[in-house]
């Protein structure tokens, strides 16, 4: 699509400023993504509507269904982002508008505190522990080795409770690392 197209689109398009917040409604939802239509924008010659939320724009969290986040017909504030000019649209976030939950919780905890969480996977390099809602850490498996284990049950599996100490918070990275607590 050109300017030549869709001057109105266009010019709509280039007044937003990024960490600009748009009020709109959800137009559809696909697979890939949620389409919504501007309260101040114009219409789109081609999409349901002008602006468009990618899944990962969606929620800090992981979603199973876009359904669970968003249904159509519904309200909601994003913030801009950048306007995508191969589609003409306005890229959003509704996750912007969210608390980051991994801030949250770095902000409450601190390296040596002891938590208790739900072993949610185990992998050949270790366990991921769910120590808050939406959040895991690792406890590498070099972390269990002077620990007693009679058998191979003894290793913690998935859904057991477990009491970890925090090792390391990276913000950069949004990794937590635990110990299993002695």
């Amino acid at each position: 699509m050109t300017t030549a197209e869709n001057p109105e689109l266009w010019a709509f398009l280039t007044s937003l400023r990024p960490g600009e917040i748009l009020s709109e409604t959800v137009a559809a939802i696909e697979r890939f993504g949620v389409f919504v239509s501007l309260d101040d924008g114009p219409d789109h010659p081609v999409f349901p509507g002008v602006g468009f939320i990618t899944i990962p724009e969606l929620s800090w969290r992981h979603i199973d269904a876009v359904s669970d986040v968003v249904r159509v017909g519904q309200r909601v504030s994003c913030e801009f982002l950048q306007f995508d000019d191969w589609n003409g649209e306005a890229r959003l976030s509704l996750r912007a508008m969210q608390p980051d939950p991994f801030e949250v919780f770095v902000e409450g905890v601190t390296v040596g505190q002891t938590l208790r969480g739900q072993v949610t996977k185990v992998v050949p390099f270790g366990v991921f522990v769910r120590v808050a809602d939406g959040i895991e850490g690792l406890v590498p498996l070099r972390e269990f080795a002077g620990m007693p284990v009679e058998t191979a049950e003894s290793i913690p599996q998935v859904g057991d409770e477990l009491a970890v100490v925090v090792t390391e918070i990276d913000r950069e990275w949004r990794r937590v690392a635990l110990s299993p607590a002695r």
